[in-house]
C-alpha cells in the first residue's frame, strides 16, 4: 500500500537529519535548566508526543510491509504500534494523524485477521477524522478498504461506490500507482456484475497507470486478474 508519509510532511530536517522537535526538546531543556524556564517542559513533552506518535506508525507500516511481502504469521507489535499511535494523536488532538493510525488499526483486523466486523467501524472512524482533517490521501485508502468489506460480503454495487470514490480522490491527487490498484478491483466488480468490456477496458488503463509510475509490484496482480477475465 502507497500511503504518504507524515513525517516528511510535518517535520524540518535539522542537523544529521534530527527532527526538528528534538533539536528544540534539547534547547528546551537547557531552557528548563539553566534559565529558570520550567513552563516550557510541557511544551517540549508534546512535541516529543508528535515524534513518537510519527515514529510508531512509520514502525507499524514497516511491519506491515514485512508481512505483505512474506504472508507469514502476525507479527504482534504491529497492533501495539498503530494503536499506540492512534492514542498519541488523539491526546494530542491531531485529528489527521489520529485518522491515519485508525485506518491501520482497521487494516491488520481486516488484511490480517480476516475481521470486517471489527474492521469497519475503525474505517467509519477514520474516514470521519480524515473528512475532518481534509486529508484526502487517507481518506482514499479508507473508502478502498470499506469496499473491500462490501466485495466480501457480496454487495458489489456498493463495493463499486466505495471504490470509484476513492478512485476519484486518487486521480485528483495524481497518485497513479493508487488509480491502478482501485482499478483492478474495479475489474473484478465489473466482471462478477457481468461487464466484461468494462473490466477489460479498466484493467488496461491499470497495466498503463502501473508501467508508467514504475508500479511493478501491482503488475503480477493486474495480470492475473485481466486474465480471469
Amino acid at each position: 500500500m502507497w500511503l504518504g508519509s507524515r513525517v516528511g510532511a510535518r517535520s524540518g530536517v535539522a542537523g544529521d537529519d534530527v527532527d526538528e522537535r528534538i533539536v528544540r526538546a534539547r534547547d528546551f531543556y537547557e531552557r528548563a535548566l539553566f534559565g529558570g524556564e520550567a513552563d516550557v517542559l510541557p511544551v517540549a513533552e508534546r512535541e516529543l508526543d508528535g515524534v513518537e506518535a510519527d515514529l510508531v506508525l512509520a514502525r507499524g507500516r514497516l511491519i506491515h510491509a514485512r508481512y505483505l511481502a512474506k504472508r507469514d504469521a502476525e507479527d504482534p507489535r504491529e497492533l501495539d504500534l498503530f494503536e499506540r499511535a492512534a492514542a498519541l494523536y488523539r491526546a494530542l488532538g491531531d485529528a489527521r494523524g489520529e485518522g491515519e493510525a485508525l485506518f491501520w488499526v482497521g487494516i491488520v483486523h481486516q488484511v490480517i485477521r480476516a475481521d470486517d466486523d471489527t474492521a469497519v467501524p475503525l474505517f467509519e472512524g477514520a474516514r470521519v477524522l480524515a473528512e475532518q482533517a481534509e486529508d484526502p490521501m487517507t481518506l482514499s485508502y479508507v473508502l478502498r478498504h470499506l469496499g473491500y468489506a462490501e466485495h466480501t460480503a457480496g454487495r458489489l454495487d456498493a463495493a463499486r461506490e466505495w471504490f470509484e470514490e476513492s478512485t476519484r480522490l486518487r486521480r485528483e491527487l495524481g497518485f497513479r500507482p493508487g488509480v491502478a490498484a482501485n482499478l483492478v478491483e474495479l475489474a473484478s466488480i465489473a466482471a462478477a456484475q457481468g461487464r466484461r468490456a468494462d473490466a477489460l477496458a479498466m484493467a488496461d488503463e491499470a497495466v498503463a497507470l502501473a508501467e508508467a509510475s514504475d508500479a511493478h509490484g501491482i503488475l503480477p496482480h493486474i495480470e492475473e486478474a485481466r486474465a480471469s477475465l
